[in-house]
């Protein structure tokens, strides 16, 4: 039977995930259409079961029906596990062993996006697969059957895999901010089962984020955190995205603790049971950081950012724990290998138990360091992944200089190391600088700009740099 064909807006299929914004760039249509795509694809694979869930966001729920009823159409059957973190989802699908698991979600995004983020037993669904999915949907390629969608609530079920793993002495006592995100009905129950005193800010879940912004990399977003944890000495404090798969922390002093920073402490504790082991993390993650894990005893492995990139090769290499900048943790100790905010903050809260140190001692044991913020600059989409490419044949094999082209490049001197990659969502490039003296970091950004220059690019906008 022939299918209208549905093309997708261009700027909705990204290398993660699917996302645009609601009413202009991802409507109901659209979210139907991956149904059908995505649910034609599992089928051709042998599935038949997809769990779904759905962020907090206002739009979330129309877009799930019209999903679902995508799925149920190619004779998929759909078990709807309703409203939560999108932890909850990758939980669901494991724990129910279904072929595949959808969340619609619009992560940190402004309140007017919104997105679907998919997994299969084999991992995240990113890069070639979105775009088969567009090719499907474009073609009107589609399976049909008569499939059909339950209700299922895993809430407890999986509020009690989350406190499994508290292995502290004693409880502490933390703030959690949810960000009005989807982690706050979680969030709830599961510090009612922890050991310790919590205090939950903004715990209800509101998709017009009205107190701030639920995206924890950026220090504005921590305010009422900080604010809180200094005033009802606390000993630390957790804050989370928009759909709960990314952590941001808090040391009892009210300092921020950074993603990448977190990998490192996490490895202490992780590597006591896995000597030896790789620890991932992402090629924005301070050099401070993969030093401190081979200290641990660790092997520090450096890997391409993206969430679902590191995932895919934390499972190719056998890695306990990976992670990157952005906050985006990823546990196969005792996990499943998936980011889950939630149960971060967990493992977070059993080390500095079982430890008996402050979060404010892990901090400090990093070196001090300076560095630039991430400085996202605007470039042709013809000329984003070129960019680097140039700088990498100009500067390999000149001395004193390792260029690492993993992603992007990374160039390493005496003076400490910057990096120019592409996006993989947006048309920018990401620029990033980190050395130990002031007079450095001048000399790295200076390198930055002139290896632009040489590309024909003006100069980014660097704002001074702060330690990390």
């Amino acid at each position: 039977m022939a299918h209208d064909p549905h093309p997708f807006d261009a700027t909705v299929l990204r290398e993660y995930d699917i996302r645009g914004i609601v009413g202009k760039t991802l409507n109901p249509a659209d979210a139907f259409a991956v149904g059908r795509a995505f649910g034609s694809i599992v089928a051709r694979n042998g599935g038949t079961k997809v769990c779904v869930g759905y962020d907090g966001r206002l739009s979330s729920p129309d877009l799930e029906a019209a999903l679902v009823d995508g799925l149920v159409r190619c004779g998929i059957e759909v078990a709807r596990i309703g409203l939560g973190p999108t932890g909850m989802l990758y939980f669901a699908q494991k724990h129910l062993d279904t072929d595949a698991g959808v969340q619609i979600t619009g992560s940190h995004n402004p309140p007017d996006y919104n997105g679907i983020k998919m997994v299969t037993r084999s991992g995240p669904v990113y890069g070639d697969q979105i775009l088969e999915i567009g090719r499907v949907a474009g073609a009107g390629d589609y399976v049909d059957g008569d499939g059909r969608a339950e209700t299922i609530d895993l809430q407890d079920t999986y509020v009690a895999r989350l406190v499994q793993d508290y292995d502290g002495p004693t409880g502490l006592k933390i703030a959690w901010d949810a960000g009005n995100g989807a982690a706050g009905e979680i969030l709830r129950r599961m510090t009612a089962k922890l050991p310790g005193e919590h205090i939950l800010l903004y715990d209800d879940i509101d998709g017009t984020f009205p107190n701030h912004h639920p995206d924890p990399t950026v220090p504005e977003n921590l305010a009422d955190l900080i604010e809180t944890v200094k005033d009802r000495g606390c000993d630390l404090g957790i804050g989370f995205d928009g759909d709960g798969d990314r952590i941001g922390a808090v040391d009892e002093r009210g300092r921020i603790v950074w993603g990448d920073q977190l990998v490192a402490i996490y490895a202490t504790d992780v590597l006591i049971d896995h000597p030896g082991a790789k620890i991932l993390a992402d090629v924005k993650t301070s050099q401070t950081v993969f030093d401190r894990i081979a200290q641990a005893g660790g092997t520090p492995m450096m890997w391409k950012t993206g969430h679902s990139l590191l995932k895919a090769k934390m499972a190719e290499t056998g890695s306990p724990l990976a992670g990157e900048m952005s906050g985006h943790i990823f546990f196969a100790d005792k996990w499943y290998g998936f980011d889950c905010a939630l149960y971060c903050g967990v493992r977070l809260a059993a080390l500095l138990s079982k430890s008996g140190t402050p979060l404010s001692a892990y901090r400090d044991a990093f070196p001090a360091v300076l560095n630039t913020p991430e400085v996202r600059f605007q470039v042709d989409e013809s000329r984003k992944f070129a960019v680097p490419q140039e700088v990498k044949q100009r500067l390999t094999g000149v001395d004193g200089v390792d260029v690492n082209a993993i992603d992007g490049v990374r160039v390493t001197t005496a003076d400490g190391w910057w990096l120019l990659r592409a996006s993989n969502t947006q048309d920018v490039l990401v620029a990033r600088a980190e050395s130990t003296t002031a007079d450095g970091l001048e000399r790295l950004k200076a390198s930055i700009v002139e290896q632009l220059a040489a590309s024909g690019l003006p100069a980014p906008d660097f704002t001074a740099g702060g330690g990390h």
